[in-house]
């Protein structure tokens, strides 16, 4: 029984992975219905490995489909722009062809107001000058570009709003949602937070 499926396989096998179950039928008399030889007994185990061999194999098809995709995406672009690879395409499947979305996110640390240039966050690691970030909270957005990088602030453009304790400073307000292929716009989070003695 140990040779049957328990659970995610790798995607990279060389030769079928999946154990089939040579099922028999009760061997029985014709004349009588008396039963000579049991036929294959269903364990869980049978059914168990049916369930995970379904899996892995929707799982091996849906790992096809995004390399024929990714192969569609290179072929289209080089049609349209010869000898670039495909540096141009995301498919946005979570493998990216040397395309890296650029994450970098921190939160302001303090209120600012309404024309505010320096910005006190709580880490500027990966944060350039002369790059341009979004500033937003739950009730405004917009677009600045830094100019300087301190140890603990950012200086950027003038603000146009102003913004509370908390709000995000991002290089991407993207979420790119890999099992639906799609990009979306990143929200403004809320959390709860439950407070515990600790005795």
């Amino acid at each position: 029984m140990a040779e049957f499926m328990k659970g995610e396989i790798p995607l990279n096998f060389k030769k079928n992975p999946y154990k089939r179950v040579e099922w028999e039928d009760d061997l029985t008399d014709p004349n009588t219905g008396e039963v000579l030889e049991e036929g294959t007994i269903f364990w869980a185990e049978y059914g168990n490995n049916f369930e995970w061999g379904i899996y892995n194999a929707f799982r091996f098809m849906l790992e096809m489909n995004r390399q024929m995709e990714r192969m569609r995406v290179q072929m289209e672009l080089d049609g349209r722009v010869p000898g670039n690879s495909g540096t141009f395409a995301d498919t946005l499947d979570g493998s990216s062809n040397k395309l890296t979305l650029d994450k970098n996110l921190t939160d302001i640390i303090e209120a600012v107001e309404v024309g505010a240039t320096v910005l006190k966050v709580a880490n500027v690691d990966g944060f350039k000058p002369f790059t341009e970030v979004t500033i937003f909270d739950d009730m405004h957005s917009e677009d600045v570009l830094i100019t300087v990088v301190g140890p603990d602030s950012i200086k950027v453009q003038a603000l146009k709003n102003a913004y509370k304790k908390g709000a995000k400073v991002v290089r991407s307000n993207v979420d790119v949602d890999t099992v639906n292929v799609e990009m979306g716009v990143g929200d403004w989070q809320t959390f709860s937070v439950e407070l515990v003695e600790v005795v």
